[in-house]
This record gives structure tokens, C-alpha cells and sequence, in this order.
């Protein structure tokens, strides 16, 4: 696997692949790689012909500092963890080079931006936004692959690729999960052992939620939700929403909808989770 930094060598690397007819899948990451990212670098290494991986902690992306400097790096590991998957080139750019020259645009994503991470996290998707946009000039992927822990996210990016009209297909990819269901996340890191244990009732809750929802009100759901999270020590909800899985607009009757997504960001500790569950109302 070959480890490349600078902008002007992914490039010329790039346009080389790319004359000689090669299919590149792109996974962007921010490192403390886990089995989620693995799974997305399998897809991709199978499905085309080359893959690259990104590391890159986008310092705009954090609207909070201590969970930027705090974020995980671990990139050793993280090398040798990707020479595992047919990972076949690592972009490891440094943000004075991204960010050379201070950004003075600003990305609007209407109603998606406006609910839940968007409405929590301000600027936050601005900022995926930006080095996304940079990353996909610089890297010209065929295929880009997200995961669905990152619902919202995968949103905003099929939004961005359309309305700049990147050639380049979006793939989503299932949320990886621990034996005990906690979604894969490099924030896992930051928990002790019995923080690690708490942070289980994110799952539970939405499988609880989903058991509900053709039997219950989403306003009961809710509700029960929040008092179940709200009995154990450490977790504090910041939000639980019902959404369409596509919009990620809140759902406020199941009505006629075939699926719905729940989703959830509570604190364990000091460390901030999300999770998902795109349920399929048929099946419930």
C-alpha cells in the first residue's frame, strides 16, 4: 500500500489511474479505524478496481474544540489495519495544505441541515461539506462509501453530489455492530470499561422503539424512550427522532409509510454517540 500526503501527488496518481482506464473507490475517513470502515474498504476493493482510503481529522467539521483535540489518531494502526483489506493507496493530507487558504463558502442544505445533527452541530455540516468537496477533486473517485451509523451525513453528501454535479456514485453501507449491538465508532475509544457498558442502551432503546412502533403513539415512544435513558447513570439524550429514512424530516404518525428511520445522539460520559435503525414497517 502506498501512503501519500500531498495534494499534488494524490493528484498526478490520480489522472494516471484514471488514463489507464482503472475504476477508483474512495472511502474518506478521519482514522481510529474500526471493522465499520474495513467493511466499507472490502465493498470497495471488490468492486473496483483500485481503492483509496483518506485520513484526515477536518478540524471545521467540530463545533466544539475539546472533541477535535480530543478525537482519536491512531495512525500506525490504522495503516496496518488497511494493508488487511486491499487497500491499495492512504491519503494522509495535512490541513495547513487543505486548508491553505482560509474557505469563504458556505453550504446550505435547506431542511436536511435543520434537524437533528444539523440542528445540534452548527456548521457542522458545512464543514463535511467543504472537505468533502475537496476530497472528491482531489481524489476523483468512481464509487465514495459512507456508513449508515452516519445517516444524516450519507444525506447531505447525496445532496452535495447532486447539486454540484460530482460524477461520482454514493454507496451506503449497513452500520457494523458490536456482539452486544453498540454501533461501531472511533468515539468508542474515549469510553472507560463501564461507560463501554452504558453505552449499550442506545441499541436497546431503539430496538425497544422499533418493537413499538405499529402497537404505540411516536409521541409515547418517545416519551418512554427518554424516561428509559434517563434511569441510567452517565447517559444524558440530546435527542430522539422518527424521520423519513431519505429526508430525515421528522415522521409524527407512522400513517402509510413504509419505513422510518430512528435516530438517536446521547452523551456516555463526555462522548457524544449516534446511532440509527431504518426499520421496514411491513416487517415490524
Amino acid at each position: 500500500m502506498e501512503v501519500i500526503q500531498q495534494v499534488s501527488a494524490i493528484r498526478a496518481k490520480v489522472q494516471a489511474l484514471r488514463c489507464s482506464g482503472k475504476r477508483i473507490g474512495f472511502v474518506p475517513t478521519m482514522g481510529a479505524l474500526h471493522e465499520g470502515h474495513l467493511q466499507l474498504l472490502r465493498a470497495s476493493a471488490q468492486a473496483n478496481d483500485t481503492t483509496i482510503c483518506s485520513i484526515f481529522v477536518n478540524p471545521t467539521q467540530f463545533n466544539n474544540t475539546e472533541d477535535y483535540v480530543l478525537y482519536p489518531r491512531t495512525l500506525e494502526h490504522d495503516i496496518a489495519l488497511l494493508e488487511t483489506v486491499g487497500c491499495d493507496l492512504l491519503f494522509v493530507p495535512e490541513a495547513a495544505e487543505v486548508y491553505a487558504q482560509q474557505s469563504l463558502l458556505t453550504f446550505s442544505f435547506g431542511a436536511l441541515e435543520a434537524v437533528m445533527e444539523g440542528a445540534h452541530r452548527p456548521g457542522h455540516f458545512n464543514g463535511v461539506a467543504t472537505v468533502v468537496s475537496k476530497l472528491f477533486h482531489y481524489v476523483q473517485p468512481h464509487r465514495a462509501y459512507f456508513g449508515q451509523k452516519d445517516l444524516q451525513q450519507v444525506a447531505v453528501i447525496r445532496q452535495l453530489v447532486q447539486g454540484l454535479s460530482f460524477d461520482v456514485e454514493v454507496v451506503c453501507c449497513p452500520t457494523v455492530r458490536e456482539a452486544d449491538g453498540l454501533a461501531m465508532s472511533s468515539r468508542n475509544k474515549r469510553l472507560t470499561a463501564a461507560q463501554r457498558r452504558l453505552a449499550t442502551h442506545l441499541y436497546k432503546s431503539l430496538e425497544q422503539a422499533a418493537a413499538q412502533l405499529k402497537h404505540e403513539p411516536l409521541q409515547q415512544i418517545k416519551a418512554g424512550l427518554a424516561s428509559y435513558l434517563k434511569g441510567i447513570d452517565e447517559v444524558k439524550l440530546e435527542y430522539f427522532e422518527v424521520a423519513d429514512p431519505l429526508t430525515l424530516q421528522p415522521v409524527h404518525e407512522v400513517g402509510q409509510a413504509q419505513e422510518v428511520a430512528l435516530c438517536i445522539a446521547a452523551f456516555v460520559g463526555p462522548v457524544r454517540l449516534i446511532d440509527n435503525m431504518v426499520v421496514n414497517l411491513k416487517q415490524v
